[in-house]
């Protein structure tokens, strides 16, 4: 599994690249294998304001359907379309192309969330 060092991670699988005030969010390498070939993702509306571990987009492989959580609180500023035609994005690319929204975030808020290895204990566990 891979888990790069310059994200933070949460409990639930979900890891965050900041780029300034923006936070780019996905779902990790160990999540999208643990989910399998994803066939669908419901992206939440631009604009939307999120809580920290409320449930903001749905994603959805062969074998079940998974919520993915805000990791910090912010406002939806963007999504990854491109999931719409090609959800297996999330499995080829989970911390590149895979991407599957971006939220306006105060980026101290980021500093609760797990480093790399923290999140491998997790993961591993």
């Amino acid at each position: 599994m891979d888990y790069p060092a310059e994200l933070r991670y949460t409990k639930t699988h979900e890891w965050v690249r900041l780029e300034g005030d923006v936070a780019v969010v996905g779902i990790t390498d160990f999540a999208q294998d643990a989910l399998g070939d994803v066939v669908y993702v419901e992206l939440p509306p631009v604009g939307k304001r999120v809580e920290a571990g409320a449930a903001v987009a749905v994603v959805e492989s062969v074998k079940t359907a998974s919520d993915i959580y805000a990791p910090i609180s912010g406002e939806v500023i963007e999504v990854n379309s491109a999931l719409g035609d090609k959800p297996e994005l999330i499995n080829q690319s989970p911390y590149g192309e895979g991407w599957i929204f971006k939220l306006r975030v105060n980026p101290a808020d980021a500093d609760g969330l797990l480093s790399a290895e923290e999140y491998r204990g997790v993961a591993e566990a």
